[in-house]
């Protein structure tokens, strides 16, 4: 379990929980906060994922996953990319006022990566990783695509990850995810012009 600083943000918040026979998450999360986090789901190179997610993001995160890590990590890094988007699904509402659009070119030593996102309601990974290594440690390097698009998929979000160069697969994957906070912090802030709009002139952003 790792924590970081105190909670903000009283305004857009959700809570979402998801119990099966391979995990039992909880997540929530508070979109104007400061970046502060608590998260604990038995994989530690996971939890400083979602750690920088957070902190970069300033969205508060609270996480707490138990899954079927004996078998392998693949159902507890997608579920929580689930729970995740769909915490933040669910604390956007209507979306009304959100700038809807974000996109960050992230740098981390050799490593380069862009990533954009649309907060349409519609959901689509586009996904441009080629790591080097099949595994961190004990981690799968591949079971990040499935931690991205699934919290796509539960964000109602178009997601596009590129990595324009790298070398080394723990970079590209921090950079990606560092990457994806920068956007979505973009994208969930309120723009002040149009506070009291939904930004999509077919007057709704939800899935088709």
């Amino acid at each position: 379990m790792a924590e970081a600083g105190s909670k903000g943000g009283t305004g857009r918040t959700a809570t979402i929980s998801r119990d099966t026979n391979e995990t039992k998450i909880t997540g929530s999360v508070a979109l104007d906060g400061t970046g502060a986090y608590t998260v604990s789901t038995g994989i530690g190179f996971l939890d400083h994922m979602l750690e920088q997610l957070s902190r970069h993001s300033l969205i508060d995160l609270d996480l707490t996953a138990k899954g079927d890590l004996h078998i392998d990590f693949h159902h507890t890094t997608e579920d929580s990319g689930y729970v995740v988007g769909a915490a933040v699904a669910k604390a956007l509402g209507e979306r009304k006022g959100i700038t809807r659009y974000g996109a960050a070119l992230l740098p981390m030593d050799e490593t380069l990566a862009r990533v954009a996102i649309d907060l349409s309601g519609r959901a689509y990974l586009y996904w441009d990783v080629a790591f080097p290594t099949q595994k961190i440690g004990e981690f799968d390097t591949e079971l990040f695509k499935e931690w991205f698009r699934a919290f796509a998929q539960a964000a109602g979000a178009t997601l596009h990850v590129e990595i324009l160069h790298g070398e080394n697969s723990h970079h590209m994957i921090e950079a990606s995810f560092k990457g994806l906070a920068r956007a979505l912090r973009q994208a969930v802030e309120i723009d002040p012009r149009k506070a009291d709009a939904i930004p999509s002139t077919k007057g709704a952003l939800r899935a088709d």
